[in-house]
């Protein structure tokens, strides 16, 4: 398994420090790496986030087809046929999704400011794969009601998602991230109603543009949109699209972000 790290130094402009984020490559391609490992890889990044040890992190990564249940994964939303997956119960918020080859998963672990909230932390991991989307010719927008990122209806089909979002914050640091659809076998997603939302359709970066486009040639978007995204200074938010009700919604939202 590859687990190269690259060191991505910010600048923190509202301290006036340097702040350090480490973005390093897990598992990619033919090393892509089992979920559980994952899991275990994040909590021992966590540990050490949390106690000093270690900068601010981004791990990015591939894993091999597997679904993961949330805390708000109900018994009918588990897929009737997983296709020889494991659908795996995780402690994040939200419902249940998919990740699998051609998905680049991030899993930023980074120390929350004292002036970032939650909610604004979500809103900026959506705001870097809007920007990462930007740059590949792609439109896309926020939902109010519906975390991730979304393209708009048009006459190639409904609202779509391109890139889903699950989070939890434990001791002030973040863990699990964000999927972005780059070339992943959009087929999985027949296989369950992701999150519970059946009026909307799931895409990729390749299906949108006609043309392969691998994780490979996403990753140095995603670290330097996200990047910059992660000094914690203020940034000129895309407008949402209209709002969409979750067809899930519990109270525990504002602790909680579900992935589709």
């Amino acid at each position: 398994m590859s687990d190269r790290a690259e060191v991505h130094p910010v600048i923190h402009r509202l301290r006036r420090i340097v702040a350090v984020v480490i973005f390093r490559e897990a598992g990619l391609g033919s090393d892509a790496i089992e979920y559980m490992a994952a899991w275990e890889l994040q909590r021992e990044v966590h540990a050490q986030v949390v106690d000093g040890s270690a900068p601010d992190t981004v791990l990015l990564l591939e894993h091999p087809p597997v679904f993961t249940a949330g805390k708000r994964t109900l018994p009918q939303d588990r897929p009737l046929d997983p296709g020889g997956a494991p659908v795996i119960d995780v402690d994040r918020g939200g419902q249940i999704t998919f990740h699998g080859p051609g998905q680049l998963v991030g899993y930023p672990i980074v120390r929350l400011p004292d002036h970032v909230k939650v909610v604004d932390y979500v809103r900026r991991v959506e705001e870097a794969l809007i920007a990462v989307c930007t740059e590949f010719g792609v439109t896309t927008a926020r939902v109010p009601g519906r975390s991730g990122v979304w393209l708009r209806a048009d006459d190639r089909g409904p609202e779509r998602k391109i890139a889903a979002l699950g989070i939890r914050v434990s001791r002030g640091v973040t863990m699990h991230g964000f999927a972005i659809n780059c070339d992943v076998d959009l087929g999985w997603y027949d296989r369950f109603v992701p999150c519970g939302i059946s009026d909307a359709g799931v895409t990729s970066l390749s299906s949108e543009l006609g043309r392969d486009v691998p994780v490979s040639e996403v990753l140095d978007a995603v670290r330097r949109h996200l990047g910059e995204l992660l000094t914690w200074g203020p940034y000129d938010a895309t407008p949402d699209y209209e709002p969409r009700p979750d067809p899930a919604k519990v109270g525990v939202a504002v602790l909680s972000y579900p992935a589709r």
